[in-house]
């Protein structure tokens, strides 16, 4: 695993040098101390994840996010000084796909990022032998495509991951408690404001008016169900 550290905090590094170290041996940690070198690595060695701080001394650790996500759909940790819920739901809301404060219990950490891994290989390995297609939506599973009116619709992993959730139960409420399960992993439960940032999200780049959603429908009491009924 490709791991890129946005932080310029030494001791921070050398924290998440070690704990990688220890769960996933054979990790490359890579480092940048500040927004514009993080961005040049991921446009020039393409990690696997990016645990990011969002304060640095150049740029923003937000608009860092945000710059990432317009070429890239590569799973972003935002790991931050910065522990209000205000600044938690902007990091998700600029692309993050999890969040969390310092200090931190290593453990926790390590967890989080095994089941955000874990939840993305399991979406990964699902394969049908054909397209899921509803209306003018097309989810390829294989390709890890998503296409409206036949228009290539970038997602990032979490917004797929989450798609496919919702498409493999078509007209099954799913509560936000297993949907935060199936993502993110045990523990979510009391951070409800993770799963409906990605819903807007996912709501923006696959409805026509995410106002008045047609797709992903929300169960008053319940959770989120995805509509095959135009």
């Amino acid at each position: 695993m490709n791991v890129l550290i946005i932080d310029n905090s030494v001791d921070t590094a050398e924290i998440l040098s070690l704990c990688f170290g220890m769960r996933w041996p054979n990790s490359i940690i890579n480092r940048a101390a500040t927004g514009a070198e993080g961005i040049q690595l991921v446009k020039e060695d393409e990690p696997d994840l990016i645990i990011l701080e969002a304060i640095l001394p150049d740029i923003d650790g937000y608009e860092v996010c945000r710059s990432i996500r317009s070429f890239s759909n590569v799973l972003i940790f935002m790991l931050s000084v910065r522990n209000e819920d205000k600044d938690i739901i902007k990091g998700l809301e600029t692309g993050a796909d999890g969040y969390m404060t310092k200090p931190f219990s290593h453990l926790q950490f390590l967890a989080q990022i095994q089941a955000l891994l874990r939840r993305t290989l399991k979406i990964n390995g699902f394969n049908q032998n054909r397209p899921f297609v509803s209306n003018n939506l097309m989810v390829n599973f294989d390709m890890r495509e998503v296409r409206i009116h036949n228009n290539l619709v970038k997602l990032t992993n979490i917004e797929f991951n989450l798609l496919s959730c919702l498409v493999r139960n078509p007209g099954r409420p799913l509560s936000k408690t297993s949907l935060l399960e199936e993502i993110w992993g045990p523990g979510h439960d009391n951070t409800p404001y993770l799963l409906k940032v990605h819903i807007q999200h996912l709501r923006e780049k696959i409805e026509e008016d995410f106002s008045k959603p047609r797709y992903v429908l929300t169960e008053r009491g319940v959770g989120y169900k995805f509509s095959t009924i135009g």
